[in-house]
């Protein structure tokens, strides 16, 4: 019986944090992608450009500084990274774009809701800010 308890509190446990406590699995990207230079600059116009459509796109899963702390985050399948850590900061800049380009999983593509690709590559420098 103690068993079946404790089994079923676990069971209960494990949906209702929705499995975020899974660690977050590999995310390859093509090596074109991954060498693809950012054209921008990172200046106080891109840093701004990336920061309003953060605000609008990512803040509610990833947090207001890329923790992985958003409103959203606990209704995901997996934990969103924390952008603030060397693992996510050390991925290059065309990765970068990759990933929120292509999107997956819980990772929404964003080709067609940020059509403009300088809009996407101000949004890999704004990222760039949230290291620690």
């Amino acid at each position: 019986m103690k068993q079946f308890i404790i089994m079923s509190l676990l069971v209960v446990f494990v949906t209702a944090t929705g499995f975020n406590f899974i660690q977050t699995k590999p995310w390859p990207v093509p090596d074109k992608a991954a060498k693809t230079a950012n054209p921008l600059k990172a200046d106080a116009a891109t840093i701004a450009a990336g920061k309003s459509l953060w605000s609008v796109h990512c803040a509610s899963c990833h947090g207001k500084m890329g923790l992985g702390d958003g409103s959203k985050a606990a209704q995901l399948k997996t934990q969103p990274d924390d952008f603030s850590k060397a693992a996510f900061q050390n991925q290059s800049d065309g990765s970068l774009f990759y990933k929120v380009v292509e999107g997956r999983d819980d990772m929404p593509a964003y080709k067609k809701k940020i059509p403009d690709t300088d809009d996407i590559w101000s949004l890999v420098i704004y990222m760039r800010t949230m290291k620690k």
